[in-house]
C-alpha cells in the first residue's frame, strides 16, 4: 500500500494513476480544498482508497498510515503566493502538519517516506553562469521554500529511528496537463494567455528557471518508491533534466514557434530573488531517471487542449492555487 497525502492535486492525481498502472494499492489522504473531480473516476478501483482528512490531524494521519509501504507526501500550501496569502495556515500544514506526518509513518512501521520539496530553494545563484546541484548553498527567498527547507534538514536529521527511510525530492517548476488542471504556473500561464490571442506581459524575462512535466515529477515518486533502498535513504534529489533550464524569454520563445501571432510586451525587472540554473547528473546517474517531456513536447499539448475547447473557462480560479 502506497499512501499519497494531497493525492487530489495538481502532482498528486497523476501520481495515483501512475501507482495504480504499476500495480500498486495506493490511498489517497487529502481534505479536497480544490475539490475531488480528479480523483472521481478511480472510487471503484478495487486498488484505491481515499480519506478525507487533514495533515494537521494527527487522528486523520495514523489512520492514513496504517499498513502502508511508502509515503509519498505531497500535500502543501504549495507555491509563493499562496503562503504569502495565509503564513499561519502555511506554516501549520507544511511544516507542523508534515512532522506529525512522518511521526505517525515511524509510528505506524511504514518503510519510506518521498517528500516533495523543491528547487525553490536554491534562491539565487551566486554565478549567473553556473549551475547548482544538490551540494549547492540553500538560500530560500519565501515562505515556501523556507518551510521546503526546514521540513528536509528534520527528516535528514532522523537517522537515530531505523524504522523509516527518508528522501527528499526537489522539484523543478512544474508544468503540463493534469487531472487536476492550473493555470497559474508559468509555462501553463504563458501559452494560456497567447494560445488565446491576448498579449502577454513578462516580467524580468532573464531569469532562470529548470522546468519539467507534471508527469515527469510524478514518475520521480515511483522511481524512488521501486529503487533500492540503499540508493535512496537520506538523500536529496534534484528531479529534472539539465537541459530543461529556461529563461522566460527562451519559454516564451518556445511558444512563439507554435504561435508566430502572439503579442509580448517585456517588463524590465533587474533583480528577482529566484534565479537558478540546476544539474540533474545525480538522479539520473544513481537512479537512472530522465524525464519523457520537454518544455516544447508540453506546450504543444497545453495549446491543442486550449484551442480545442476542452475546458469552459481557462480563466476561472479553481485553476489557480489562490
Amino acid at each position: 500500500m502506497i499512501l499519497v497525502t494531497g493525492g487530489a492535486g495538481y502532482i498528486g492525481s497523476v501520481l495515483v494513476r501512475q501507482l495504480l498502472n504499476a500495480g500498486y494499492r495506493v490511498r489517497v489522504l487529502d481534505n479536497l480544498m480544490f475539490g475531488g473531480e480528479s480523483i472521481l473516476d478511480l472510487l471503484d478501483n478495487p486498488k484505491f482508497e481515499f480519506i478525507l482528512g487533514d495533515v494537521r490531524n494527527r487522528k486523520d494521519l495514523d489512520q492514513a498510515s496504517k499498513g502502508v509501504f511508502a509515503v509519498a507526501h505531497l500535500a502543501a500550501i504549495v507555491g509563493d503566493p499562496a503562503c504569502s496569502a495565509s503564513p499561519e495556515l502555511a506554516i501549520e500544514v507544511n511544516r507542523n502538519g508534515s512532522k506529525m506526518l512522518f511521526e505517525s509513518a515511524v509510528k505506524n512501521g511504514v518503510r519510506r517516506f518521498v517528500f516533495a520539496s523543491t528547487c525553490s530553494n536554491y534562491g539565487k545563484m551566486d554565478d549567473s553562469g553556473s549551475y547548482v546541484d544538490e551540494n549547492s548553498p540553500l538560500a530560500p527567498v519565501s515562505l515556501y521554500a523556507e518551510e521546503k527547507v526546514s521540513f528536509e534538514k528534520y527528516l535528514l536529521e532522523q537517522k537515530s529511528q531505523n524504522v523509516t527511510v527518508p528522501v527528499c525530492l526537489r522539484f523543478s517548476t512544474v508544468y503540463g496537463l493534469s487531472q487536476r488542471p492550473r493555470f497559474d504556473l508559468t509555462v501553463n500561464e504563458f501559452t494560456k494567455e497567447l494560445a488565446l490571442g491576448r498579449e502577454l506581459l513578462v516580467y524580468g524575462q532573464q531569469f532562470w528557471r529548470p522546468y519539467c512535466h507534471v508527469a515527469d515529477l510524478a514518475r520521480s515518486v515511483l522511481a524512488v518508491i521501486e529503487t533500492d533502498e540503499s540508493k535512496m535513504a537520506f538523500e536529496v534529489f534534484n528531479v529534472g533534466s539539465t537541459k530543461e533550464n529556461y529563461t522566460k524569454e527562451m519559454i516564451v520563445n518556445e511558444i512563439r514557434k507554435q504561435l508566430p501571432d502572439s503579442r509580448i510586451k517585456y517588463v524590465k525587472k533587474k533583480e528577482d530573488p529566484r534565479d537558478y540554473r540546476v544539474n540533474f547528473e545525480k538522479i539520473n546517474k544513481e537512479l537512472d531517471f530522465d524525464i519523457t517531456v520537454t518544455v516544447p513536447e508540453g506546450i504543444r499539448n497545453l495549446v491543442t487542449a486550449i484551442r480545442s475547447g476542452m475546458f469552459i473557462d481557462v480563466d476561472d480560479k479553481k485553476y489557480k492555487n489562490i
